[in-house]
């Protein structure tokens, strides 16, 4: 491309010619250049010179060293090559094979540098207008101002380029100089560049030879999302209450199989757009990520964008089951198969997906016995109930989820490698809520939805601190942790009013903050609770509603969790943690 240097060898002469001492005497009127280029003098096996000037009367003729370089040296390797003289010899195993000259290296470097000037500028145009990208010098001064930063902070490229961002700026509110004066490398960060802005930046140095020469940050304005959430919770309080009575009516379901898929950040679109091209077919599937991401969303979105709306949707916690009751669980039984069995057997959980989906959740911790059985069902699709005779076919799509590292386990033992392939026909990784920050705007409204719904809070203000602590924060848990940090908001805003104090201990930032400010520490000591007893006094009161749900439906858990808009996985791992 033009934009890149070009090779030595793209540059070579070959219109020179080369004489012994024993011609010199040619040379005594001058430095000689033919026709067909310069004439250099072989002053020795390897060492060249060229004549720069006449004799004086009886004295020595002026001769410039000439460097050798070779061919297969960088363009910028061989630039210190023309200090004492314009021309460079090129050796080819060990033999001239023509020169190169000065004006011909400084005329390559010139165009190269004009071409990347001119790719590199049209790329920071053609970036997301909404993004605002950044670049400082080592001085500190802005060298690249892009139209989308123009639009975000109303300053002119003509009025900051060249000048200090000090001058724009508070200097502590600049991460860029942070990032050039540390080396600081900052991914998806709340910053606030003035005191009504927010943005989340990305920031990173600019190194040359080992040392840090500037900076580029690229920010996305987030001040305009956190209004307009401000006056939607203003405007739904009276929404709410209505839309919880209509809830009670048992309104049909929606026929969009992402419904419960949250966020329109990259990562999300990608994966809303692997489940179309996977939904496509009738494959096995399986889903990779972190714990708390919601696989088993994804699970249901997949199955809900094929099956009909009547198809079987059967879960399994393979993390949940006794290795001893797993393969009646997963394969059923016949009557007297066992004593304490059913007399009148019982279908397994493959029998029940038929014509749907059966969802193995943590395939991880499948027993190895099992595994082999498994494998089975995958390769023949069919399988024997625990004291049959009679074959059983598996009419199903298999869609296996695991948080843990197959592979690993596999180099451990723990984990079959065929049975691994025939689970990983089609895989798909769910990002982690640290690479999707952007969405936690639309998953936070959402979920204040779902909760206020469910304990009767008309929530009304939900201030910007809150968002800016749950922004900063790096959700280790995922979804689930920030979908329990928003119901454990609302069953404290008693009066409708979010408030940062409310916050779990980890999270909260304020009494950071007001400790430098040198003001007073975390208003939460007012209810004189420390961490311990603050979560115990959440989790009682926590068990006391779901007893409540589980009274109202009969202890029908699968009605609870459609109550509550959660899968059943996480209401089961809910009553586990609350021993209920």
């Amino acid at each position: 491309m033009k934009h890149v240097l070009p090779s030595p060898e793209r540059l070579i002469r070959t219109n020179y010619r080369i004489v012994l001492p024993a011609d010199l005497e040619l040379l005594r009127n001058g430095p000689e250049m033919t026709e067909d280029g310069p004439v250099f003098l072989e002053l020795q096996a390897g060492r060249y010179g060229l004549v720069t000037g006449p004799a004086e009367a009886g004295g020595e003729l002026h001769i410039a060293v000439v460097r050798t370089v070779h061919a297969e040296d960088s363009l910028p390797g061989i630039s210190t090559a023309f200090a004492s003289c314009p021309f460079a010899i090129v050796l080819q195993d060990g033999k001239p094979a023509g020169y190169i000259a000065a004006r011909d290296v400084i005329e390559a470097a010139v165009q190269a540098h004009r071409h990347l000037e001119a790719y590199f500028s049209a790329t920071l145009e053609a970036l997301n207008p909404d993004v605002a990208i950044t670049i400082i010098d080592e001085d500190g001064r802005v060298a690249g101002w892009t139209t989308g930063a123009e639009h975000m902070f109303s300053i002119q490229k003509n009025e900051i380029i060249g000048k200090p961002a000090s001058d724009f700026f508070p200097v502590d509110r600049l991460q860029s100089l942070k990032t050039l004066e540390t080396g600081e490398s900052v991914q998806k960060k709340l910053h606030r560049p003035r005191q009504d802005m927010f943005v989340l930046i990305n920031s990173e140095p600019v190194t040359l030879d080992g040392g840090i020469i500037g900076a580029v940050a690229a920010e996305s304005d987030l001040s305009t999302q956190m209004k307009l959430h401000q006056e939607l919770l203003q405007m739904t309080s009276k929404v709410h209450h209505l839309q919880k009575e209509v809830a009670m009516l048992s309104p049909s379901p929606s026929n969009d199989p992402f419904q419960h898929i949250k966020g329109t950040s990259p990562a999300i679109k990608n994966s809303i757009a692997t489940i179309k091209k996977i939904s496509t077919t009738k494959a096995t599937v399986l889903i990779q990520g972190e714990s708390g991401t919601g696989k088993e969303l994804f699970a249901q979105a997949i199955h809900r964008c094929r099956e009909a709306a009547d198809a079987p949707f059967i879960a399994i916690n393979c993390g949940a089951i006794p290795g001893a009751l797993f393969e009646s669980e997963l394969f059923g039984y016949e009557k007297g198969a066992f004593s304490g069995a059913d007399p009148k057997g019982k279908k397994g959980k493959i029998e029940l997906a038929s014509g749907g989906t059966l969802f193995l959740d943590e395939i991880g911790e499948m027993p190895l016995e099992m595994q082999v059985k498994m494998l089975r069902v995958l390769q023949e699709k069919n399988y024997f109930p625990v004291g049959g005779t009679k074959l059983k076919q598996a009419d199903c799509r298999i869609i296996a989820a695991t948080n843990r590292d197959l592979k690993k386990m596999i180099a451990e033992g723990a984990f079959r490698e065929d049975l691994y392939y025939r689970l990983n026909v089609v895989s798909m990784d769910i990002p982690p809520l640290l690479d999707r920050k952007e969405d936690i705007y639309e998953l936070t409204q959402s979920f204040l939805h779902e909760f206020s719904l469910v304990y009767g809070r008309h929530i009304q203000s939900f201030t910007p601190d809150v968002f800016e602590d749950l922004l900063q924060y790096d959700w280790p848990g995922n979804i689930r942790e920030l979908r329990n940090t928003i119901e454990r908001l609302v069953i404290f805003s008693t009066d409708g009013e979010v408030k940062r104090e409310y916050l779990p201990a980890n999270i909260y930032t304020g009494d950071q903050k007001n400790g430098a400010a040198g003001q007073t520490p975390d208003p939460r000591n007012k209810a004189d609770l420390d961490g311990a007893q603050f979560q115990a006094r959440l989790d009682e009161y926590e068990r006391s509603l779901l007893q409540q749900l589980l009274e109202t439906y009969g202890g029908n858990k699968l009605a609870v969790a459609k109550r509550l808009g959660i899968s059943r996985a996480t209401l089961y791992n809910k009553l586990k943690r609350l021993q209920l």
